[in-house]
């Protein structure tokens, strides 16, 4: 298939906005057969892998008769593993043929016997016994039973026969020999409860049992039985990963999800039947109700035939629930039970709940992208008295922690959507180590215009800044003194009111409203690149020694000033022939050093006085003239930093 094909063209933009998420994705050709399934821990860099590079005709061959591609979000790759080989198996796809035997994953068996006897099968036997599984890390379970049979002293033995004298598994305190009656049946069964117990999601204790032996086992510098332990410790951790896309209750049910955002609602329903996910599907709809009617709305239309409603329908919770019993059991006539999943219920139902949400959310995000969000956009425009569609929307917030490590972010939106190309963060100048938000945001939105002004460049339809009416004002001050008259807007967190320039009086849009939901996700967004970078910034500073700031003072040198006077301003106030003699060099040399970490030492308690100032601690005469003098000139400060070039990533 030619890279200039329509069809290759959107089966790139698929895979290039797939999400991040680990999953299962089917290839389906102009029949919508499926043709290749396969699984990915990361769903966009998998399904992108098929478009880069050099392919070999396989991956030629699989482009080059799909039409379209459809995934399935998981929780994570052991539940994408077992979902690939469901799927592979109910579609026989044609290129999965020379690649997949077909045989299942092993499962855990203990038999249903006076005294049960746990190992590794294939075979799903319906003979009353217990099964746990299936694991695709077949290493993983083998060291698990492994481990197993050295915490609890339970049978080897395939067949349980009266013996005289115990084997060589009771002399090595592996095995109690129920064989010679040497335990009871109710002291062995303990030991299987607890088996089953962990195997069950409740492992906890039988953990920490395990972590407190293998230090133990350290100690005493027995490290074969420590490796051995640790070993068991992961792989229980490994099985402990249960998965919700296959279970041995063979009965049919159905988990129903939605997401939505304004009128646009999705739902999902993930179909299990005899025990295994088998399959997902997305409708599609539109709809004013409350989020609380939705499911009932449509169960109404989905479920229209008595005879295909399973006999377990799990729901997110709702206040509607008795309302669609009472339609199930009258209406419909059947005996199908509702089941409202809560957190605390079954870890299976809990997990398949969110996986649905999860599919859910997906299909918004495509639909949202698919059609540019200009009914938001419209809305924004009416709303807010704009001269023009808001196709460009830039976003700017504030972070900071107690006034150090100050950044402004700048993220941008195209159409309704993400424009992650033309994010910018600014590390903040003149307001490093004080707390003003007002500056900050006139300091940011000053180097951001001023430099689109000198370089001719587009200027966005809307300007969202985080906050109230205080921070859009100082905001329209800036780009009133730039010349430019660019719409400003501020969505405050309390109760999502939108602030125009010079009215105090807030615009308050309806919670399900297309407009205020995209402020939203701008104002969002905004927040956690400003907060991202903080954290950067933060855990570089924290990670570098100050000492590494003086001349001629290197990683070695650091570590020895740290020594030796452990702080800054202790340096500051040390003397030429000490720092000389800690360093071994030259008078001349050591006093350059004093006199920077002087510096450096100064500049320090100037930060920290003009940071009580902010923070509206009285000082003395001299630092409240400083805080007079800082007033006065940080709008002059802000506008001349703009003239320098902006710290962009």
């Amino acid at each position: 298939m030619s890279k200039s094909n329509p069809a290759y063209e959107n089966l790139h933009q698929t895979a290039l906005k797939a999400p991040q998420d680990s999953g299962v994705y089917l290839w389906h050709n102009d029949e919508d057969t499926v043709i290749y399934v396969g699984k990915a821990k990361n769903l966009k860099n998998r399904l992108s892998s098929y478009f880069s590079g050099q392919r070999n005709l396989k991956t030629r061959l699989l482009v080059s008769h799909a039409k379209w591609i459809e995934y399935i979000t998981t929780r994570n790759e052991y539940e994408a593993l077992i979902l690939e080989n469901n799927l592979i198996k109910k579609y026989s796809p044609r290129y999965n043929i020379n690649l997949k035997d077909g045989k299942s994953y092993p499962v855990l068996r203990i038999t249903k016997e006076a005294f049960p006897k746990i190992f590794k099968t294939r075979r799903i036997l319906q003979d009353g016994s217990t099964y746990f599984g299936p694991f695709p890390d077949v290493g993983a379970l083998d060291s698990f039973i492994e481990s197993i049979f050295k915490l609890y002293p339970i049978r080897h033995c395939r067949t349980l026969r009266d013996r005289d004298t115990p084997c060589l598994y009771y002399h090595m305190k592996q095995c109690k020999a129920p064989c010679c009656k040497k335990i009871s049946e109710e002291e062995y069964n303990t030991y299987i409860e607890e088996i089953k117990g962990l195997l069950g999601g409740q492992g906890e204790e039988t953990v920490a049992k395990m972590t407190e032996e293998m230090k133990n086992a350290a100690k005493e510098l027995n490290f074969e039985k420590a490796a051995r332990l640790r070993d068991g410790i992961k792989a229980l951790m490994v099985l402990q990963n249960q998965n919700i896309v296959e279970s041995f209750e063979a009965d049919d049910r159905d988990y129903i999800a939605y997401a939505s955002e304004g009128e646009l609602v999705s739902f999902t329903v993930l179909k299990i039947r005899n025990g295994k996910l088998l399959g997902r599907e997305n409708y599609r709809a539109e709809s004013l109700n409350d989020d609380e009617d939705l499911v009932g709305e449509f169960m109404a239309c989905y479920y229209e035939d008595p005879l295909t409603i399973p006999p377990n329908i799990y729901i997110p919770e709702t206040r509607q629930s008795e309302l669609i019993n009472h339609w199930l059991s009258d209406d419909m006539k059947c005996n199908s039970k509702l089941n409202v999943v809560h957190s605390k219920d079954l870890p299976r139902d809990v997990a398949a709940i969110q996986m649905a949400k999860q599919n859910a959310k997906e299909d918004i995000i495509r639909r949202l992208r698919d059609r540019g969000d200009t009914p938001a956009m419209q809305e924004l425009k009416d709303k807010l008295g704009l001269d023009v569609l808001p196709v460009r929307i830039e976003g700017f917030d504030i972070a900071h922690i107690g006034g150090k490590w100050p950044v402004a972010s700048l993220i941008s939106f195209y159409n309704g959507n993400p424009d992650k190309k033309n994010y910018r963060y600014f590390r903040l100048k003149t307001t490093d180590g004080l707390i003003d938000d007002f500056a900050s945001m006139k300091e940011a939105v000053s180097r951001r215009y001023t430099r689109l002004v000198n370089e001719q460049a587009d200027l966005p339809d809307l300007i969202l800044i985080d906050g109230g009416i205080g921070q859009v004002n100082a905001v329209e001050e800036i780009l009133n003194s730039i010349g430019l008259d660019i719409p400003v807007a501020g969505l405050a967190k309390k109760d999502e009111e939108i602030y125009l320039p010079g009215n105090s009086t807030p615009v308050c849009l309806p919670k399900r409203s297309d407009a205020l939901r995209l402020l939203q996700r701008v104002r969002d967004e905004t927040h956690r690149f400003a907060t991202s970078r903080n954290q950067n910034l933060r855990t570089k500073e924290n990670t570098k020694s100050i000492f590494l700031d003086l001349p001629g003072v290197g990683e070695k040198r650091a570590l020895q000033l740290q020594r030796t006077f452990t702080t800054l301003e202790n340096l500051a106030n040390a003397e030429e022939s000490a720092i000389a003699q800690c360093l071994h060099v030259r008078a001349q040399e050591a006093a350059q050093i004093l006199l920077v970490a002087q510096q450096l030492n100064e500049q320090r308690k100037e930060k920290k006085s003009l940071q009580r100032l902010s923070l509206g601690v009285s000082g003395t005469t001299k630092e409240k003239a400083a805080e007079a003098q800082y007033i006065q000139n940080i709008a002059l400060q802000a506008l001349a930093a703009a003239e320098e070039d902006p710290d962009f990533e």
